[in-house]
């Protein structure tokens, strides 16, 4: 049995934004530039972590810290000044 989450969101915030000490949680949200919420496809990345996709996402996440290993939008990789973010899903 795995213990990865069911779901999680992932956050497109801008560097800037994401690397202020004032900015906790619920800012980041509000800053996101989009977000979207990923459920696991039950295979591995290329980065070997479990791979999430979900409203253009797919992304390889690492379930014990929440760090986004690989991450394409729409089929492209991000675009520099911004960063991804995990967090529980708001919605």
């Amino acid at each position: 049995m795995s213990n990865d989450p069911r779901r999680l969101e992932i956050l497109l915030v801008p560097e800037h934004v994401e690397g202020h000490p004032d900015h906790d949680g619920a800012s980041l949200i509000a800053a996101a530039i989009r977000s979207a919420v990923v459920t696991p496809t039950g295979e591995t990345g290329a980065s070997g972590y479990p791979r999430y996709t979900g409203e253009g996402m797919e992304a390889d996440i690492d379930p014990a810290t929440r760090t986004v290993e690989a991450l394409l939008v729409d089929g492209a990789e991000i675009d520099y000044g911004l960063s991804a973010r995990v967090v529980d899903p708001t919605r």
